[in-house]
């Protein structure tokens, strides 16, 4: 395995405080880290990848899907052009902390996808009965700034509502 620290990166699908779903179940603590390509922590993280390929698949690649970095302008999501992208994930809950190395929490709301972090995770080669992968391990997250968050971001105002007067719920059946 190789640790990696990643710096100033650009959370993207972040599920660090609860396990992320998918298909109704619970899976993993997670996390998308956006990396610009011209940074120099992209030839780092290759070079990790080749260094895993070279000992443990004999120097052969895998094919791109079954490698969790990846180039963000093939995948069409707000934010990816020009970045690279590395998903990690934790069965246990990552150290999440704010500048100052304290402890964060879900309710501080520091945490979210669009804001700026770094983080350390560790690369590893899965060889199972599931098949040949480079994963990444999520160890923590550190916020670093804020950023515009993904989406658009806008909750429901009070003005988005008409008043309503005295009616019951059998009027709106």
């Amino acid at each position: 395995m190789t640790k990696i620290k990643v710096l100033n990166a650009r959370l993207s699908f972040e599920s660090l405080f609860r396990k992320a779903t998918f298909g109704g179940e619970e899976t993993k603590f997670e996390g998308t880290f956006l990396i610009p390509k011209s940074d120099p922590k992209v030839d780092e993280i290759n070079a990790a990848i080749e260094a895993l390929l070279k000992e443990r698949n004999k120097g052969k690649p895998l094919a791109a899907d079954k490698v969790c970095f990846k180039d963000g302008d093939t995948i069409d999501y707000d934010g990816y052009a020009g970045q690279m992208s590395i998903k990690a994930s934790s069965a246990k809950r990552p150290m999440v902390i704010g500048t100052d190395r304290a402890p964060l929490t879900e309710e501080d709301g520091k945490i979210y996808s669009g804001c700026y972090v770094n983080a350390v995770i560790e690369l590893w080669f899965q060889d199972n009965q599931y098949g040949k992968r480079i994963n990444a391990n999520l160890l923590g997250v550190q916020f670093v700034k804020d950023g515009q968050p993904f989406g658009d971001g806008v909750a429901a105002s009070v003005d988005d509502f008409d008043e309503l007067d005295d009616v019951s719920a059998e009027d709106f059946l």
